[in-house]
């Protein structure tokens, strides 16, 4: 029998309008402005109204080291929302939205997969509610006040080598990395070195999944340093008067938006910032009003649990008081292999002793979760080709590093297929072992908390820094930014910064190349070995296969 691809099952879904939605969680319709039938914004009155209220319990699932086997993160976290509803509990899924770049590169779509879906799929990872178009229309427009200013004879006296705000679009583009603009003469302006950045990297992106509601987003946009004068004094956004009109472009993107699973369970998908180039966490204000519906709360961090977990725990847990009660770390028996060195080719034929040898990739992502003072449970995420031999020394390598290991089947059978991890989640946040703790103080010099993340996650010899990077951090210390927590720009495919050592591996150094003042998201980038904030398409390209088929249908997204 021919599998169904995902796109497959989600057109075949049976959803309930979104109205119907928000009233499992006690949403009144004139709360919720529609984007159709099947989407819709909860506007910031009724999220406000519900301050006071107690919340729910917090669950991360996270996942080792991405590989080209697939580990299924999103399909995890949308299956065991529904499978805490299965077993009666009100279970709310929050997970990020799509970017176009990485949908038409190698994703192909990111609303999970099987029977364990978002819907609607096509909208959610195409234009959706316009929340990416209107973070970067408020980027560029800063960036054209920027250039306007200078243009008019430049006031605030920016030096024109020290803009260090670039512009964005949200598509892999690598040919505008680096690019000089205004070329053509005095009515141009003057020309200078610049380039783009994928949206996702933006600091608008950040702030927006940062801000607690539009206040506090118009605060920090205006906090955002935009160059430098000559002296090196810091120009900020509110100094160009930029603030005001970013924030009402941004003024419905800040909403969240309300979705169903294909069980019909709620939803919210907002913000979507990269998780190896930014934070990698669905949005604050999304968490935090699901927290005020649902018992419980299904959220994913990017990537591996090394980049996401750790920006997850370090920057949106420390920034919005936020106290998990469990994590899932999902692994895949396919990307044991491949961690055991077997080829994609090869992962269909059984091979205990790679699995075996793979294994130390979860085991480092199991202590460093527990480092953070948080019970963890891991799901291995069922495919077809895995064999009962394959699956046991999974589950014998995590009792060994005193965790258990639950098989998921709820690709193929939605939530009846994650019932024991729903149960095993529930035992664990009822139990009250979690004593959550961010891996380093606010007041820890930055460079040290550099070390710190890599020493301790990366488990690194140590970090390589050029003196000018380490007297940036130091010039920023004195400037009164010296408590703002590490976001690390990394490649997601190994705990290095060479995407081709799996495993866990050892004896390596972490090489910063850049670091970045994020005044307004309040935290410090820092760009480790070749990691690029404007990706590029690979050689074949999803794009290749998008298309609307003869019913005018959208094929190849996946």
């Amino acid at each position: 029998m021919a599998v169904k691809t995902d796109i497959e099952i989600a057109r075949e879904a049976r959803k309930r309008p979104i109205l119907d939605i928000g009233a499992k969680l006690g949403i009144p319709s004139e709360h919720l402005l529609p984007y159709g039938h099947d989407k819709a914004k909860i506007d910031q009155a009724f999220i406000k109204s519900l301050e006071g209220r107690p919340s729910g319990k917090l669950i991360l699932v996270t996942a080792i080291n991405p590989t080209p086997a697939g580990e299924g993160k999103t399909t995890t976290t949308v299956g065991l929302g529904d499978g805490l509803n299965r077993i009666g509990k009100k279970a709310v899924v929050c997970i990020r939205e799509a970017s176009l770049g990485p949908n038409f590169g190698m994703k192909g779509g990111a609303a999970g997969g099987g029977y364990a879906q978002v819907v609607p799929m096509e909208e959610m990872n195409l234009h959706f509610t316009g929340d990416f178009h209107a973070i970067t229309a408020a980027h560029n427009l800063l960036s054209a006040m920027i250039d306007n200013h200078i243009y008019w004879g430049n006031s605030l006296e920016i030096d024109e080598r020290r803009i260090v705000w670039r512009r964005v679009m949200d598509m892999n583009d690598r040919a505008l990395r680096d690019i000089v603009v205004s070329l053509g003469g005095i009515s141009n302006g003057f020309p200078r070195q610049t380039g783009f950045d994928i949206t996702v990297a933006s600091e608008v992106m950040a702030i927006l999944c940062l801000s607690r509601d539009l206040a506090d987003l118009e605060k920090r946009l205006g906090d955002i340093v935009v160059a430098y004068t000559r002296d090196k004094k810091p120009i900020y956004c509110r100094d160009l008067k930029a603030d005001g009109a970013m924030t009402v472009l941004l003024k419905d993107a800040m909403q969240p938006n309300l979705v169903q699973t294909l069980e019909n369970n709620p939803a919210f998908v907002h913000g979507g910032p990269f998780a190896n180039i930014a934070h990698g966490c669905n949005s604050v204000i999304a968490t935090a009003t699901a927290l005020k519906l649902g018992d419980y709360v299904v959220t994913e961090a990017g990537f591996g649990a090394d980049l996401g977990a750790e920006k997850f725990f370090d920057i949106k847990c420390r920034k919005a008081g936020l106290k998990p009660s469990v994590a899932v770390i999902v692994a895949t028996v396919r990307a044991m292999k491949m961690n055991g060195g077997v080829a994609k080719a090869d992962l269909g034929t059984e091979n205990v002793e790679a699995v075996r040898k793979g294994c130390p990739n979860l085991g480092r992502h199991i202590g460093n979760v527990k480092g953070f003072g948080v019970p963890v449970v891991v799901a291995i995420n069922h495919f077809f080709s895995d064999t009962e031999a394959e699956v046991a020394a999974v589950k014998a390598y995590v009792a060994q590093q005193g965790a258990e290991a639950i098989l998921c089947r709820h690709w193929a059978d939605g939530s009846a297929g994650i019932e024991e991890l729903a149960h095993k989640v529930v035992a664990l946040a009822e139990g009250g072992s979690a004593n959550f703790a961010p891996l380093y103080p606010d007041d820890m010099p930055l460079f040290q908390k550099i070390e710190t993340i890599a020493r301790r996650i990366y488990h690194a010899d140590g970090v390589l820094a050029d003196k000018s990077i380490r007297d940036q951090l130091k010039a920023w210390e004195a400037a009164g930014y010296g408590h703002l927590p590490i976001c690390m720009a990394k490649t997601q495919y190994s705990f290095t910064t060479d995407p081709n050592l799996r495993g866990a591996p050892t004896g390596h150094s972490v090489p910063v190349r850049e670091v970045r003042l994020s005044a307004g998201a309040g935290f410090i980038v820092v760009i480790c070995g070749e990691i690029m904030t404007m990706p590029g398409l690979p050689k074949v390209p999803s794009a290749e296969v998008i298309r609307l088929n003869g019913d005018g249908n959208v094929e190849g997204l996946f």
